[in-house]
């Protein structure tokens, strides 16, 4: 049963399954287009928030190009610990060594959000979860990094998958840190009119 009626064209301007699963998950019916521009490093000194609201407007705005006349949805989830963003380990020795750094301690899962409108109106913002990791002997990260999971993944681990053993516990939305703040995508989609609850009986 699905929750929500499409009432305009939606483009989901990602790739990701998992941001493809939370949609669906609430029986939205969307395109799914993934941007194809390069994400260049963040400046010196830019704050992690700002950076994911600009890759999230700068994936939209591409996708958007090939997509008139529709609402376009893009998102860029990052992994800040402190200051430092944490991007997708280079090989399995830096995912290891991220884990290590972020065990017993918190860190920030940054998703910027970027909503297009048909008539190509801009609404941006980021979405911030804490995630405080357990203390993690090397061993187990190590088997861990082996499974495969962590290769494409902000900051070497998924919430959602076996990873969720190295979470203590979380401060904000859970769908934020597998990749999209469902409940604020949905409170932007309701405000222009592209979703509406289907009515039961």
């Amino acid at each position: 049963m699905k929750i929500y009626n499409t009432l305009k064209s939606l483009v989901l301007g990602s790739g990701s399954p998992r941001r493809e699963e939370l949609l669906s998950s609430i029986g939205l019916n969307f395109k799914i287009d993934p941007a194809t521009c390069d994400e260049p490093p963040a400046r010196a000194g830019q704050l992690p928030e700002d950076y994911a609201i600009e890759m999230a407007l700068m994936k939209a705005r591409n996708v958007a190009i090939s997509n008139p006349q529709t609402i376009v949805i893009g998102a860029d989830t990052i992994v800040a610990c402190d200051m430092d963003i944490l991007g997708k380990p280079s090989d399995k020795t830096n995912a290891i060594e991220t884990l290590k750094s972020l065990c017993g301690r918190s860190h920030k899962v940054i998703t910027g959000c970027a909503i297009i409108s048909e008539n190509g109106e801009e609404t941006s913002y980021a979405v911030t979860t804490e995630v405080e990791f357990i203390n993690c002997d090397e061993a187990a990260l190590k088997a861990y990094v082996a499974t495969g999971e962590p290769d494409d993944k902000a900051g070497s681990y998924a919430i959602q998958g076996q990873g969720a053993f190295l979470v203590k516990g979380i401060c904000g939305s859970y769908t934020n840190v597998v990749g999209l703040p469902l409940a604020r995508i949905m409170e932007s989609l309701i405000s222009i009119g592209a979703v509406s609850p289907v009515e039961s009986e």
